[in-house]
């Protein structure tokens, strides 16, 4: 047996580990997020919705727990934990609220994975503890024309003497209200269509950046979501992130590791409207019993369970195979397109559960259910995860059970 042979055996063995299974640090991890997120975030809950915006010293509570960096090296003032331990966190307060989830998601699967991955050693030592402190990092990649065809990008860059000038406008760029740092992607050379895409480091204040309109969202609505505006913004040769026309690949191999990321924002929403619709079921009485005695309503929460079940399993499962090294872009794909399904479906029956109760902001059925559109939107369409499904089964002889 050769010893890449050897190599791939034994990251598939590390992968088929019980995926369910925590470890005694993944499992303090996880009864300290769920502790938060229930001392902590859930009385905020309903005020932040409204405010649209996080409570005041919330990221900083956040950041004290370890949550704002959990990859982050220690010797950096991380966490130095795993992707994995990322992603249940994510799922913990999520339960409680998707819009705190999102923040943390965001952080951890798409910026502080790019600064560990693509930037230099100075750009790591300067940014790494700033994350891992409470600075918010949003990842600026759409615009108005360019949302699934993310490349079709016109934000512009151009060489300076000093560095390079950047011209453009960012739409839908989600926590840029808060951000400290903002990872921005333009194209230095047009005429190379996508190979010309870059990535680059904006610092929050830099003369002509400006956060434009915020946008007043369905759900998810205490974090903002708002248009990004680079008009002649100048940054130092120093600001460049990885290299010159390498920003489609940054972007690409981030998000497939962030759809995991949404995997478990959505996997914990469902379960937390789970939670709530059997606690609901269980008080609320019709007919001189609990309406959580009648079979109607017994079989719509087991069929709910099943299939947060399902999705639990196809989000550890994507986690742990991107931590052991093993290839997991088709996985995460199908994760983000079944979760978020799974979610919505959730979230509904949820709002069924609860009656008329449901409707209204007075219960927390309403708002898991505005919160749970998103999910089959961004960082992919649902369309745009069938297409990458597709096209991996398809290109590759490999089956999936062979993997």
């Amino acid at each position: 047996m050769s010893s890449s042979q050897a190599e791939s055996i034994s990251k598939s063995a590390a992968a088929r580990q019980s995926l369910t299974e925590l470890s005694e640090d993944e499992l303090l991890l996880q009864s300290s997020v769920r502790r938060f997120a229930a001392e902590v975030v859930a009385p905020q809950v309903r005020a932040m919705d409204e405010a649209q915006q996080f409570a005041p010293g919330l990221v900083a509570q956040l950041a004290e727990l370890g949550l704002m960096g959990i990859e982050v090296p220690e010797e950096l003032g991380g966490a130095g934990g795993s992707f994995f331990e990322a992603i249940l966190a994510v799922e913990a307060l999520s339960a409680v609220d998707a819009s705190v989830g999102l923040v943390v998601d965001i952080q951890n699967t798409l910026c502080v994975n790019s600064f560990r991955r693509w930037g230099t050693d100075a750009q790591r030592r300067q940014w790494l503890p700033k994350l891992a402190g409470g600075m918010i990092c949003s990842y600026a990649l759409s615009e108005a024309g360019s949302g699934s065809d993310a490349f079709a990008m016109e934000t512009r860059a151009v060489r300076t003497n000093a560095g390079y000038r950047l011209r453009g406008r960012k739409l839908w760029i989600s926590n840029a209200r808060e951000a400290g740092v903002f990872l921005v992607f333009a194209n230095l050379n047009p005429e190379a269509g996508y190979r010309g895409i870059t990535a680059f480091l904006v610092e929050a204040g830099t003369p002509g950046l400006a956060i434009g309109r915020k946008e007043d969202k369905l759900g998810i609505r205490a974090s903002s979501t708002c248009e990004v505006i680079l008009e002649d913004c100048e940054i130092p040769a120093t600001n460049l992130f990885g290299e010159e026309g390498k920003g489609y690949k940054i972007a690409i191999e981030v998000l497939n590791e962030g759809r995991i990321g949404i995997g478990a924002q959505m996997l914990g929403l469902a379960q937390g409207a789970w939670n709530h619709a059997a606690r609901y079921a269980q008080q609320r009485k019709q007919f001189g019993k609990a309406i959580a005695e009648f079979q109607a309503v017994q079989f719509s929460l087991a069929e709910m369970a099943t299939e947060i079940e399902a999705a639990r399993l196809m989000v550890y499962n994507a986690a742990r195979r991107k931590d052991a090294g093993l290839a997991f872009v088709t996985e995460a794909a199908m994760t983000k397109y079944f979760v978020s399904q799974v979610a919505e479906r959730v979230a509904s029956q949820c709002v069924e559960i609860f009656g008329g109760n449901g409707y209204v902001r007075d219960y927390p059925a309403e708002k898991y259910f505005r919160d749970a559109k998103i999910g089959k939107i961004y960082e992919g369409t649902s369309n745009m995860q069938l297409m990458t499904i597709a096209k991996q089964l398809l290109s590759h002889p490999v089956s999936l059970q062979e993997r």
